[in-house]
């Protein structure tokens, strides 16, 4: 496996950073400046609206024969893909000559929608203005967005597919004391969650992304249940033959405005697609299951009682107050959560 160089990424990354797009409520406005300056450098085509009329686009790039289409905050509160995809566009603009960006343009041809959900991304909620969730509407596409989405699978016909969401600060790797920072999935086709030969060759480009991730932030990612979900996107996208790949983007150490994450989720991207473009042979799988169980042994803050008798929990709510994004600390549990960890914790007698 080509796995690109970690201290090229490292350096590189906080010049080609889209910084007009930071935060967790990101919106099709703060998208359209970025889309409206890369259409000088990609196709740049508007496929149709949402159901309160605000436009989704898509950006083509590469001239390549592999298919490869990317979309972000299908939950319109799960921003970090989003912010990794402009940084991906970045990068591609900025090292038009380095041999990463040539295989990916002369290897791929790559659709992205960024923000498929501008009604949930505006109001910053998961499902759409009609109280959908697209993520689980891939079979009776009730929702425009839905629509939008399958036409553009089903003209494009891709090879792989990127699904890019964002998963709650509850979530640990199995056997560390770590939250998920990163999770892969690779969906099932059916109840029995059978290795089928497409299942294969989206374990082979996840076993190759976390290889990267795994010499920046070593034991922080996981593997997200494979549980099938008959109504869900990436499930039905799998079966239907376009091996899909989600990306679930997670908590970082101090990190609940996901600036950092967003950077590991911009190293999973450009390593996908890079090890997509420059890999004929996708065989290599059985280091997908080595990953770590995504588990739920989190909360946000724990206060820690003496023998853990009265411990109490509390999560942050996200809600958007006076116009901007804000976090609230409400109580979650009470009792003996000496199994579980915390992002913070304090002992009631400090």
């Amino acid at each position: 496996m080509s796995i690109i160089n970690l201290e090229f990424l490292e350096q590189e990354y906080p010049s080609i950073k889209e910084k007009s797009i930071e935060g967790r409520w990101v919106t099709f406005k703060d998208i359209k400046g970025a889309l409206e300056r890369l259409s000088e450098n990609f196709e740049n085509k508007q496929i149709g609206n949402s159901e309160e009329g605000i436009p989704i686009y898509k950006l083509k790039l590469g001239s390549g024969k592999k298919k490869i289409l990317i979309w972000s905050q299908m939950h319109g509160n799960e921003s970090t893909g989003t912010k990794a995809v402009f940084d991906f566009l970045n990068f591609m603009v900025t090292y038009k000559t380095n041999e990463i960006v040539k295989t990916i343009l002369e290897e791929t041809e790559i659709l992205i929608i960024p923000i498929l959900n501008p009604d949930g991304a505006l109001a910053y909620t998961r499902v759409n203005a009609n109280g959908i969730d697209l993520n689980r509407d891939a079979v009776d596409l009730k929702a425009k967005e839905s629509k939008i989405l399958r036409s553009v699978l089903d003209n494009f016909n891709p090879e792989f597919c990127f699904n890019l969401h964002d998963q709650r600060t509850i979530f640990g790797v199995e056997g560390t004391e770590n939250p998920a920072t990163i999770s892969f999935l690779a969906p099932s086709e059916e109840e029995t969650r059978k290795v089928t030969p497409g299942r294969i060759q989206t374990m082979n480009v996840i076993v190759a992304m976390n290889k990267l991730l795994q010499e920046v932030i070593p034991n922080h990612v996981g593997r997200y249940t494979d549980e099938f979900y008959p109504t869900a996107t990436g499930d039905n996208f799998q079966k239907l033959g376009h091996n899909t790949i989600l990306i679930e983007a997670g908590h970082f150490s101090d990190d609940y405005a996901r600036e950092e994450v967003r950077k590991f989720n911009f190293y999973a991207l450009i390593q996908g697609i890079f090890h997509i473009s420059a890999t004929n042979n996708f065989d290599e799988y059985k280091e997908y299951f080595a990953i770590p169980n995504n588990i739920k042994n989190f909360y946000d803050v724990i206060e820690r009682s003496k023998n853990n008798e009265k411990d109490i929990a509390y999560q942050y709510v996200e809600r958007i107050e006076s116009n901007k994004f804000a976090l609230t600390l409400v109580k979650e549990k009470e009792g003996d959560l000496s199994s579980y960890l915390s992002h913070e914790e304090f002992n009631k007698n400090d």
